[in-house]
């Protein structure tokens, strides 16, 4: 059993290492404007420690700068991080039976858009296999922040540009691989693209915070996409049909040596 787990557990971070590696960069960017703001590093590393959050980070820092807001602190942050309710509901569907009680509160934590991307593709979440996705992503979170925090100042203006591209490059290596083949999947990324693009430039809709925009994108997306381009159960193979024909069977012979 041990080397059982073990096994789910390297296989858990070998598919974190390039979400780690996205993290790295996108929290680099996170740690010089955490700086910028008047943050120290440690504060910075704190923040990414407890939070894990890029959008709620980013949100949260600028609001933190005003003391006393407190009400739009929260309101931000439930807007912005109401996703992720969605996606422990989604994954809490095909979890194992020992994934439960403490380990949900405890790994539920380290869930995020890419973490859940991950995992939605497992037959089963094993609580070995989430605990070693989650680890590299977290480090990497946390590294990140504290080399833009250290570091980022003394970058050049073109390198911090590419570090800013990274983490569409990281969603983009997650979700075409899963368009392949699969056309109902790609129609629900299209839906869904074509969704957020408005929340992007359509008046009044550009006007949403990108954590709503990105809750409704998904949901509207997979509803569409349950509706209309729905996964069908495999049939069961003509090999399988004729055996179970045969199984069920009996040769009149048998029945009379039988009575």
């Amino acid at each position: 059993m041990g080397d059982y787990l073990m096994q789910d557990f390297r296989r858990g971070l070998k598919a974190g290492i390039p979400i780690g590696l996205g993290y790295l960069s996108v929290s680099f960017t996170f740690g010089i404007i955490a700086i910028s703001y008047g943050f120290t590093w440690w504060e910075a590393v704190l923040i990414s420690m407890t939070t894990v959050t890029s959008a709620g980070q980013f949100a949260g820092i600028n609001i933190m700068t005003a003391p006393g807001h407190y009400i739009s602190m929260l309101v931000s942050q439930l807007t912005i991080n109401v996703r992720y309710s969605f996606m422990s509901v989604s994954i809490s569907q095909k979890v194992e039976e020992r994934f439960k009680g403490i380990k949900r509160w405890i790994l539920g934590f380290f869930m995020t858009d890419e973490i859940f991307a991950v995992a939605a593709n497992e037959k089963e979440v094993k609580a070995s296999f989430f605990a070693g996705l989650s680890v590299i992503p977290y480090l990497g979170w946390a590294l990140g922040t504290f080399l833009g925090a250290i570091l980022g100042n003394i970058l050049p203006e073109n390198v911090m540009s590419a570090l800013g591209l990274a983490l569409y490059g990281m969603f983009a290596a997650i979700v075409v691989p899963e368009m392949k083949g699969k056309w109902n999947v790609t129609m629900v990324v299209i839906i869904a693209a074509i969704i957020a693009t408005c929340f992007r430039y359509v008046p009044y809709m550009k006007n949403v915070s990108p954590g709503i925009a990105i809750s409704v994108s998904a949901i509207v997306a997979a509803v569409l996409g349950a509706v209309f381009f729905p996964v069908r159960d495999e049939e069961p193979a003509a090999s399988d049909t004729a055996a179970n024909e045969d199984a069920g069977s009996v040769p009149a012979g048998s029945e009379a040596a039988a009575e």
